[in-house]
């Protein structure tokens, strides 16, 4: 094996990293607080757009505040992305009965990522010992993930965290005029326990 060949895995999750970073940043820099954040470019004020999309950048807007408030408590107190704590939770609720297992297309389908963003993110959490991966005893072809017993535990230590936040996200939200009405619209989805 020539040191370039050796090199190539430890350079991709380099650049993988380098680009999860300034996805961030760039995530980060869209929703910060200021007198224009209402969403990516979108208009702001009385008639400066059609009141759909209007309406479609308020709903931006209110989803790149609460990602981007859950990404930074998840990275500051687990070193976990909101994309990773997703995986982890979505395969955690997985079954050994029939259909209770998810392959790769149904993974990136649940936290909408492409097949092969979804792919290089199970791998990273798989070198972390937080997932493992399988042939599907019923078909070669297929590989499951399953999150590790470490898995579980970040997990679990982290969901606090992460409700904590979403809480924080839309409450902080719901002094906004133009998102407040989203924030109720959110609020009334969750079932009352």
């Amino acid at each position: 094996m020539t040191q370039q060949t050796r090199q190539a895995p430890k350079q991709d999750r380099q650049r993988t990293q380098q680009s999860e970073r300034r996805d961030r940043q760039a995530s980060q820099e869209r929703t910060a607080d200021g007198p224009t954040d209402t969403a990516r470019g979108c208009p702001t004020g009385p008639g400066t757009a059609p009141a759909l999309a209007q309406g479609w950048c308020a709903l931006s807007a209110l989803h790149g505040r609460i990602e981007s408030h859950i990404e930074r408590a998840l990275q500051a107190r687990h070193d976990l992305s909101v994309r990773e704590f997703s995986v982890l939770n979505v395969l955690s609720e997985q079954h050994d009965g029939p259909g209770g297992h998810l392959r790769m297309h149904q993974v990136a389908d649940s936290v909408v990522l492409s097949q092969s963003a979804t792919t290089r993110l199970v791998t990273r959490l798989e070198e972390r010992r937080l997932l493992s991966r399988y042939l599907c005893p019923d078909d070669r072809r297929g590989i499951y993930t399953n999150v590790t017993d470490e898995g579980r535990q970040l997990l679990e230590e982290a969901r606090p965290t992460h409700d904590a936040a979403l809480r924080e996200a839309l409450q902080d939200a719901a002094k906004r005029p133009e998102l407040a009405p989203l924030v109720t619209a959110v609020e009334t989805l969750a079932p009352h326990a």
